[in-house]
């Protein structure tokens, strides 16, 4: 039985979806937020480096993007320019009032 210990990974945590906002600056540090605090600070950071992304690339190819919305089954990302930086919307989609 130890050697399949040895092998076995450990099950992935799940996580709640979150309710909250935070906002980022240019280079996508948090500068305030209401996410919970048990939301990972790396999942706030690759969310942030995503939208900044997309509003740069944007910007680049001289389109007016201020605003980003995305939609997955059960989270709604909400995401707004800010001068360079942005303020970052997520909402849980509640999938029992969905039609």
């Amino acid at each position: 039985m130890g050697l399949l210990t040895l092998f076995s990974k450990a099950a992935p945590e799940l996580l709640r979806i979150p309710s909250g906002s935070f906002t980022v600056d240019r280079e996508g540090a948090v500068i305030v937020g209401t996410l919970p605090s048990t939301f990972p600070d790396e999942l706030v950071h690759d969310i942030s480096q995503q939208v900044l992304g997309a509003f740069r690339e944007a910007g680049e190819a001289q389109l007016p993007l201020t605003e980003l919305i995305v939609h997955y089954p059960s989270l709604k990302i909400t995401a707004k320019e800010l001068r360079g930086g942005a303020i970052i919307f997520l909402t849980p989609k509640n999938i029992a009032n969905q039609r």
